[in-house]
């Protein structure tokens, strides 16, 4: 029985030790790539409609809006338009006196960012107003002062879709804020990175992205509750490649509390499971075809969405690392003789030691305040909690529709 328990747990731990190696082939890789943007004309062409899907947002607009006038780029050559989508307050008027044009969505049927995004643009495309690309923000953010000037020097150089950097705003306001900060900083900063050196697809992250004109024509947006995961996914299998902009920086605000982020990551887990199910299996035929065609950079950009899907929130694999090291201990003083018992130990803490390293170099690489290292403390904590997100999420709890996220309201 206890060699049975054995084969099982060394099994298991092949699959951790599989995942966390590729989650340090990114780290590595993220070394060697530049994280800087040059514009090749040095002067700024593009002209950019910026989007913000907005429920409710009548307190945190402001800031943005302020934030958009000023922008390191000619304000002639952007434009911001703000959908007021299903709002009960002065989100609209609040959008005019910023300057923004106001678009106000009503549909009860049909409620979520995916949907306003969708409504949007096809009235903009109805429209015909005169545009280089588009840019996609939350209301609840802000933007580092270069960031349409990096843009603008990506796309010179032909990038047609473009990823920013999407941080955490104010990690020191709480410990449950610092741990979304460090989480963010390898997910949206060191993978990204990462997969730039290596020819993979940057990912969309829903906030602070870039496209082209043509791009949004060609492929409409998901209305789905991951919006952003499944668009990624439809540009990657008809070719395209996200791009990844360390220097432009979009920060938004977080949840301080645990409680105030149940909903969100619940909405968020489901919708990766359901985006990951339907589109696995694409992706590894694409990857197969690719490979008997000799086509490798192509074959290898399918793995790696395939890797992203398969590769669980960070929180729940260091919490299972953690369970199986903690189980190989206690059979090894079980039987300490046992090669077998031995073997699980040694690969348990390599498994841990390597996530240890992914995680404290992507703090690193975002220059993480004091804070965030000291926060890490309560890990177990956050562990815990997102296992129980995880569990009810596989019960079938998730909320799916567009619940303004709980903030720490002034």
């Amino acid at each position: 029985m206890l060699g049975l328990i054995q084969i099982v747990l060394l099994l298991i731990q092949i699959i951790l030790a599989g995942l966390t190696s590729y989650l340090l082939l990114l780290t590595v890789a993220a070394w060697y790539k530049s994280r800087q943007t040059d514009n090749p004309s040095g002067e700024q062409t593009n002209r950019f409609l910026i989007l913000v899907p907005a429920h409710n947002e009548e307190r945190l607009l402001p800031e943005l809006l302020t934030n958009l006038h000023q922008l390191d780029y000619p304000q002639s050559l952007y434009a911001v338009h703000v959908v007021a989508d299903n709002c009960t307050d002065q989100t609209a008027e609040i959008a005019r006196q910023g300057g923004a044009i106001a678009h106000e969505r009503v549909n009860d049927a049909q409620r979520g960012k995916g949907f306003a995004l969708q409504w949007l643009l096809q009235r903009l495309q109805q429209a015909n107003e005169p545009h280089d690309a588009i840019v996609i923000l939350d209301a609840d953010s802000i933007v580092s002062p270069n960031f349409l000037r990096v843009m603008d020097g990506r796309l010179a150089r032909g990038e047609r879709v473009i990823q920013a950097y999407y941080a955490v705003r104010n990690p020191d306001q709480s410990w449950a804020v610092s741990l979304r900060y460090a989480a963010l900083a390898v997910l949206h900063y060191l993978r990204p990175l990462g997969r730039m050196a290596l020819g993979g697809s940057a990912g969309l992250k829903g906030n602070g992205m870039v496209f082209v004109a043509d791009i949004l024509k060609q492929h409409e947006w998901s209305a789905s509750v991951t919006e952003d995961i499944e668009f990624h996914m439809t540009l990657v299998l008809a070719g395209e490649r996200v791009m990844f902009a360390p220097d432009a920086v979009v920060e938004a605000e977080m949840p301080h509390t645990l409680t105030g982020s149940q909903v969100q990551n619940s909405r968020w887990e489901q919708g990766r499971l359901e985006v990951a199910r339907r589109y696995i299996p694409a992706l590894l035929r694409g990857a197969g075809s690719a490979i008997k065609q000799k086509k490798y950079g192509r074959a290898y950009l399918l793995f790696d969405a395939v890797m992203e899907h398969i590769i669980p929130p960070f929180a729940l694999l260091t919490g299972l690392s953690g369970l199986s090291l903690l189980t190989a201990l206690l059979l090894f003083f079980v039987a300490p003789n046992n090669s077998l018992g031995l073997i699980s130990l040694i690969l348990g803490s390599l498994i841990v030691v390597g996530q240890i390293v992914y995680i404290f170099y992507g703090l690193y690489l975002v220059k993480a305040p004091r804070k965030v290292y000291e926060a890490l403390l309560y890990a177990p904590v956050f562990i815990v909690w997102k296992i129980g997100v995880y569990i009810q999420v596989l019960l079938g709890r998730g909320d799916k529709g567009w619940v303004r996220t709980e903030r720490n309201e002034k």
